[in-house]
This record gives C-alpha cells, sequence and structure tokens, in this order.
C-alpha cells in the first residue's frame, strides 16, 4: 500500500508511476476526492465535538446560577445527533479510501526500463553457455517418461490435470534439490529457516499484496476463509505482521513450502509435463532491511539465487524487469531464467523483487531506526529457486545421446 501522504502532496508520481505500468492513473483522482470528503467530515465532527465540549461547560455554570438550559440542551442533543451521523460518514470513507487504496500497484522504480510487457525487459548477464549437443535434445517430458521420473497420467486420473506426480528418481531428486537450497541458504547465506502454514487468512494475501488483485489465480477454501498459499512469501512476510521488529536489519528467513495457483490466466500456454502447474514446490527468501540499504540488498538476494545454479553448473541469465512487466507489489525486480534445450526457451526459475515500504504498511511490520523514530521496514523476497523448472533445466541441459541424464 502506498502512503496516503504521497498521494496528497505528489500526486503526479503515483500518475507516472501507473502510467509507467500502463494502466489508468485515474483512481488518484479518486483516492484524492475521497480521501478529502473523509478528512472534511472528520474536521466538522471535531469542530461540533469542541462546539459541543463549549455549550456543556456554560450549561452547567447557567444551572449553578439558576438560569434556563433547556434550549442549549436541545442544541447539545442535535449536536451529538449531527457528531454521530458525520463519524459513521467518515468511518464509511475511511473503509472506501482502505479499499481504492488496496487496488493501486507500487510505484516503479525509476531505474527500472520503461515497457508495457516482457518485450521491454533488459537482459543484465548471461552465465554460462548452452553445451553443443551432436544430437537433438529431448524436451524434460519425454526424457521423465525414459527415466520413469513422473506419472503424469495417474496424477491426472486422482486430481485432475495440473497436480505433477514424481516418482523414484524424480521424487528423490526433487527432495535432494530442496535440501541443497535450504542448506545454501542457511549455513552459507545466512538465513534462518522456517516451515511455514501452507494455508493462509485473507489479511495474510492481502498484506502481501496478492489480494486483492489475484484472487481468481488462487485457491479459496471458502468455509474457513483460508487460502492454500500461492508461495512461501505470504507467510513468511506475515510473520511479523502487526509488528515492531525488536531485532537487528537485516531480517533474512527461507522457507520450504508447496504452492498452489490456478493459473487462470494461463489459456493457451505450455502445459505438458511439469512446466506448468497447479502445484509445485519452491524455496523461497524474504528480507527484511532498512530502507537506505535496501536495493543493495536486492543485488545481495539476486546473487544468493545466482549461487544455487551456480553451483549446479547451470546456463542461466538475469533480467531486469520493466515498468509494465514487474509485479503489482514490486518496485523493482530481477527474474532469473534457465536455457532449456528441450523446449528451445529460457524457463523463469527465480523472481527476486525490492517492495520498499508497499508490504510493510499493508502488514503493519515496522522498525525504530537510529534515532527511535517508528518506520516501515522494506521486504524483499526471492525464490531460492523454483521447482521443478529447475528439475526440467537440469534433466534438459544434463542429458545425454543416450537418452540419459
Amino acid at each position: 500500500m502506498l502512503d496516503i501522504k504521497r498521494f496528497r502532496d505528489n500526486p503526479d508520481e503515483i500518475r507516472n508511476g501507473l502510467t509507467r505500468r500502463f494502466m489508468d492513473p485515474a483512481p488518484v483522482d479518486a483516492v484524492l476526492a475521497c480521501d478529502q470528503q473523509r478528512r472534511g467530515a472528520v474536521t466538522r465532527a471535531e469542530e461540533l465535538k469542541s462546539r459541543r465540549n463549549s455549550l456543556s461547560r456554560e450549561i452547567g455554570q447557567k444551572r449553578k446560577a439558576g438560569e434556563d438550559t433547556a434550549t442549549m440542551q436541545a442544541e447539545v442533543r442535535a449536536m451529538g445527533e449531527t457528531i454521530a451521523a458525520l463519524d459513521r460518514e467518515a468511518d464509511e470513507l475511511d473503509a472506501r479510501l482502505q479499499t481504492l487504496l488496496l487496488a493501486i500497484p507500487n510505484v516503479p522504480c525509476a531505474a527500472i526500463p520503461t515497457g508495457p510487457d516482457a518485450s521491454a525487459n533488459r537482459v543484465a548477464r548471461v552465465v554460462g553457455a548452452p553445451r553443443e549437443l551432436d544430437f537433438e535434445p529431448l524436451d524434460h517430458v519425454a526424457l521423465g517418461d525414459r527415466l520413469g521420473l513422473f506419472d503424469l497420467p495417474r496424477a491426472t486420473r486422482m486430481a485432475g490435470s495440473g497436480f505433477p506426480l514424481l516418482l523414484g528418481a524424480g521424487a528423490r531428486l526433487q527432495r535432494a534439490l530442496i535440501q541443497f537450497m535450504l542448506d545454501m541458504h542457511t549455513t552459507r547465506h545466512g538465513y534462518t529457516e522456517m516451515l511455514p502454514p501452507f494455508v493462509v487468512n485473507t489479511d495474510a494475501m492481502l498484506g502481501t499484496g496478492t489480494l486483492p488483485k489475484m484472487a481468481d489465480d488462487m485457491y479459496h477454501c471458502e468455509r474457513d476463509d483460508l487460502w492454500l498459499i500461492p508461495t512461501a512469501e505470504v507467510p513468511v512476510t506475515n510473520y511479523f505482521r502487526e509488528e515492531i521488529l525488536d531485532r537487528p536489519l537485516p531480517i533474512a528467513l527461507t522457507a520450504y513450502t508447496p504452492c498452489f495457483r490456478r493459473e487462470a490466466g494461463s489459456a493457451g500456454k505450455e502445459t505438458r509435463g511439469i512446466l506448468r502447474v497447479h502445484q509445485f514446490d519452491k524455496v523461497e527468501m524474504v528480507r527484511f532491511v532498512d530502507p537506505a540499504n535496501s536495493y543493495a540488498e536486492l543485488e545481495l538476494l539476486v546473487s544468493q539465487a545466482e549461487d544455487v545454479l551456480k553451483e549446479l553448473g547451470l546456463h542461466y541469465r538475469v533480467l531486469e524487469l520493466c515498468s509494465g512487466d514487474i509485479s503489482f507489489a514490486a518496485a523493482k525486480c530481477y527474474d532469473i531464467e534457465l536455457w532449456a534445450p528441450g523446449q528451445k526457451a529460457w524457463l523463469e526459475v527465480s523472481s527476486c523483487s525490492n517492495f520498499e515500504d508497499f508490504q510493510a504498511r499493508r502488514a503493519n511490520i515496522r522498525y525504530r531506526d537510529a534515532e527511535g523514530r517508528l518506520r516501515f521496514v522494506h521486504t524483499l523476497n526471492g525464490s531460492g529457486v523454483a521447482l521443478p523448472r529447475l528439475m526440467i533445466a537440469i534433466l534438459e541441459q544434463g542429458q545425454q545421446a543416450d537418452g540419459s541424464v
């Protein structure tokens, strides 16, 4: 959530941010109008409360003097009714204002490329090179079938399409990769491991900016008003929800979780194999940092995700996303993509974002600065990294002419 003061003091900054996202800037005017109405109702109520207090004191003095106060008492009662109506109006306007603010995305960092979609993303670096193959590479579906790594037909029979079933060496490889990444982030990178709930409440989803925008892509248990998590970012970030941090910054947490997404907007995209699924495993890194250091911390976060791929000897590239391609809550984002020779395509395996104070305001996560003032922390998160696309790249980059890996 953006600070309402930014709308009041520099509305053109917010309008420009929406324009750079190729969105309509009109919601800024709606926010300002609602805020003005709310402040007007509050001001009128406060003025009447002050007048009522003065009249009440005057009534007390007149009573002591034996004077008639019936007219003044009637005026006080009428004021009370008007004040109650103004308080209700202010509460309704405040709720409407919060709804408007929740629907407005973060302002893109001025330094990132401006563009409408992925075509405007900038390649920051390419690491390694594709192997020179003297055979036509297979994709992960063919390799998985040959090696008995998954059983997708039986998975479909159990749960429908998009829910993978790993088998034998495939299941062991997945488990080993998760352990490898958690060990790296905890022992080498200094993260504290967490095993969070795999369901969260609506407040937690609002806190990270997942709701309301992404509601149609999420799995919602309506009876309990709980959501299957789309990423560990949600429970890990909300670990400090409604808290004032009592430990030095930065705070670094990592977690493995399964992730659940309907992918409602993925019609027409590649759905064979385990590339685009409704349930997948991921190791996540979340950092709570001093605002003064958050962009340096973002570069560190990206390097930590890269360490996983370097250790595995994989060919990858890092993209700096443009203003129209970053997520709703992000101010700046890097994607890391692995080369999949069987697909002849780059596959996103990590997304590393700086949200500045956008999530912290929604989740009310604060800290005390050097002067003891309460401030909102900056939050960052990055996949460290996502499966099963990591497995796809390992299989396709590591395949041999005889179909082994």
